[in-house]
């Protein structure tokens, strides 16, 4: 009997999460360049530093689990619940509270496998189309936004967005701002999603901007979800003036990923009892239960406080002197000849530079760049939503600063390189 291939018919949700997409480029190809090509600068993902005093820690703290007699066998045999660990949770809802003042309860907390599971939870249960027939959307009050957002929606159209202002600062700086005057907070929006710092420019929304947003939300009686990966109080990779705020309208979403335990898959989600319940429905439907390793991993240190040192005194640190030594590389290898502007160094792991009047676009840009071995990530991922085409969009791409210092300054110099030659033809 002969075998004939099957031509398969996907349906309408297996077509949406297949297509490809930025964020499916930018890990097809940071992967392939970890196996394929050692010579790789891999300037583009969001992947964490390898801090030497942080890995330490965490070393430490595996060694410390292997000798507490069965307490690895009993994380790696059982399921926790769907939730969290219970003593998890606990920890995650008194470390807030001691260090923000709030009133958060186990029960405003839920796990999930990494922070990318729980925005496609979060989208997808309040957002899309509704039993009566009507669609409503998230909506993203500042644009560009995190790439990882785009195509997570199960039904088309999932997302609106508002074009940042543009504020042109001393020298080549510039800093997004929320548009207010143009915010519309129509009927059928479902929710406000914001991440700060944003990725991906290291843009960190004001606290003027932050309250402003958070009033909108409750005078309108939807959610204000604010997307704290890489924020305040952990992981810290935050280098201005960011009050946390938490609120029964709001969702705070946090992960372990940025405090160098990506593998870990570990995120954290604080809100309503609704929502947390939800969210716990969804993962025993998806998954069962959670990664436990995270969490045994972290939970000393959130009992006692001091993940809130790691973050204040290690990680932030650390990231600001790349920030400063990447600006540094910047300046000299682009000098006066090259015209461009650089986002205010607020916070996250990136550079967002924008080209302005650039004769190609942000996708040819990288892929010129990735022929010389320089992964970054075009701009035009992240302004996503947007009723009608922007330029800025094709004039803009983000690089990371987290990699060696001497990656950061060889791919620099090779963007300013390609850049140049962008402009002369």
């Amino acid at each position: 009997m002969t075998k004939t291939s099957m031509d398969i018919e996907f349906s309408l949700f297996g077509e949406k999460l297949r297509e490809r997409c930025g964020i499916l480029e930018l890990m097809d190809d940071l992967g392939n360049a970890l196996t394929t090509n050692p010579d790789m600068r891999m300037m583009g993902g969001g992947n964490p530093a390898a801090i030497p005093e942080v890995q330490e820690i965490w070393r430490q703290r595996v060694a410390q689990l292997l000798d507490e007699g069965d307490t690895l066998d009993r994380i790696l045999v059982n399921y926790d619940p769907p939730s969290g660990n219970p003593r998890f949770l606990e920890a995650v809802a008194g470390c807030l509270n001691r260090e923000s003042g709030w009133n958060v309860q186990p029960e405003n907390v839920a796990v999930t496998c990494g922070g990318q599971t729980a925005f496609f939870f979060l989208f997808n249960m309040l957002a899309g189309k509704f039993a009566d027939g009507s669609h409503r959307k998230i909506l993203l009050p500042i644009t560009p936004e995190y790439i990882g957002y785009a195509n997570q929606g199960v039904s088309q159209d999932l997302f609106t967005a508002l074009p940042a202002l543009i504020e042109e600062q001393d020298g080549n700086t510039f800093k997004y701002r929320v548009d207010f005057e143009n915010l519309e907070i129509t009927e059928d929006i479902a929710a406000i999603c914001v991440s700060r710092p944003t990725n991906p420019s290291g843009n960190v929304l004001s606290d003027a901007e932050i309250i402003r947003l958070s009033q909108l939300a409750k005078q309108n009686g939807i959610p204000l979800i604010i997307d704290n990966a890489y924020g305040n109080p952990f992981p810290g990779a935050i280098f201005t003036d960011a009050t946390p705020i938490w609120d029964d309208h709001v969702i705070l979403t946090l992960s372990l990923s940025k405090l160098g335990l990506p593998g870990t898959r570990t995120g954290i989600i604080i809100a309503s009892e609704e929502i947390t319940r939800a969210i716990s429905a969804m993962t025993a439907v998806v998954g069962l239960a959670n990664n436990n390793i995270g969490q045994a991993i972290a939970l000393p240190f959130l009992e006692n406080g001091e993940i809130i040192r790691i973050s204040n005194d290690i990680i932030r640190p650390f990231y600001r002197e790349r920030s400063e030594h990447a600006r540094e590389a910047v300046a000299e290898a682009f000098g006066n000849s090259i015209p461009y502007r650089i986002h205010a160094a607020e916070g996250a792991f990136f550079l967002w530079f924008w080209f302005p009047d650039l004769p190609i676009s942000s996708s040819e840009l990288y892929r010129r760049l990735k022929q010389r071995d320089v992964l970054v990530v075009p701009g035009e991922y992240f302004f996503f939503g947007l009723n009608t085409p922007w330029q800025h969009s094709n004039e803009c791409i983000r690089v990371t600063f987290s990699q060696s210092l001497e990656t950061v300054t060889e791919g620099i110099q090779i963007i300013a390189e390609e850049v140049s030659k962008a402009y002369r033809k």
